[in-house]
């Protein structure tokens, strides 16, 4: 960590650091952060072990970096990061580091929101929506609203309802586009996606891990379009009702070779 840490202070030397290192801060450093933890993540959905130990690399780096800026201008340290870590997880996990005793899993994650919980009144955070950082991934963001709300009894009993509150929306949307009201539908488009999220929490699903399937699907299904119609040219030359025929024939074609 020393070398890490000597490698971005010299990164950010005023006289003969790197020019486009020294020139940044905390707000054009942020989206390289959270493209690298998504690049951490699909290292691990493609189990790419040799991927996922360069990505970890960058996202420590990314880390090494916000504190270095944070030092420079004498608001804390990697130091004072690496404590504060290790004081929450020791806080968190009295069950380990203590006397308290956890009967299982389920046990351990009340506790730990508990902690959370008491963490954030300490903070002067007292609404159930405090906290919840604006700048996450929105789906994620969704499912973490509705998480605090459920703590206060305002949730669905099980997936069922949430499913006819789909309908309801669903309906709505379809209203709104009638209409032909785009403030209307954006509204609406966006309740859709706030119930879809409800719908895969209420099954135990990461919403966000669900539509990266879909999107790795979708992909695979076209670029085999792609390669079945002899590239981009031949694909475009198509109608619609034959790209249609085409993409059916694609999934039968990649649903059995799965079978087999």
């Amino acid at each position: 960590m020393l070398q890490l840490l000597e490698i971005m202070q010299r990164l950010r030397d005023p006289q003969d650091g790197c020019p486009w290192d020294v020139k940044q801060d905390f707000s054009t450093i942020a989206p390289y952060t959270i493209e690298e933890a998504y690049e951490v993540a699909d290292a691990i959905a493609r189990e790419d072990m040799a991927g996922l130990k360069d990505e970890l690399g960058d996202l420590l780096f990314q880390v090494v970096f916000h504190a270095q800026m944070a030092r420079e201008q004498e608001l804390f340290d990697f130091d004072d990061v690496h404590q504060a870590v290790c004081d929450k997880m020791q806080r968190r996990h009295p069950h380990v580091f203590a006397d308290v005793e956890i009967t299982d899993a389920a046990h351990q994650t009340q506790v730990w929101e508990d902690y959370k919980t008491e963490e954030r009144k300490q903070k002067g955070e007292h609404s159930l929506m405090d906290g919840i950082p604006t700048g996450m991934a929105e789906l994620q963001r969704s499912v973490k609203l509705q998480k605090r709300a459920g703590k206060a009894g305002f949730d669905w009993p099980s997936a069922e309802p949430v499913m006819d509150k789909f309908d309801e929306e669903l309906l709505e949307m379809r209203k709104a586009m009638a209409a032909g009201d785009p403030d209307a539908m954006e509204d609406e488009l966006g309740d859709l996606l706030f119930v879809a999220t409800n719908l895969a929490r209420k099954l135990g699903i990461d919403p966000g891990t669900a539509l990266r399937r879909s999107n790795a699907k979708f992909e695979k299904r076209f670029r085999a379009m792609e390669d079945a119609a002899g590239g981009q040219e031949g694909l475009g030359s198509m109608s619609l009702e034959a790209m249609e025929d085409l993409w059916q024939n694609i999934k039968k074609s990649i649903a059995q070779k799965a079978d087999e």
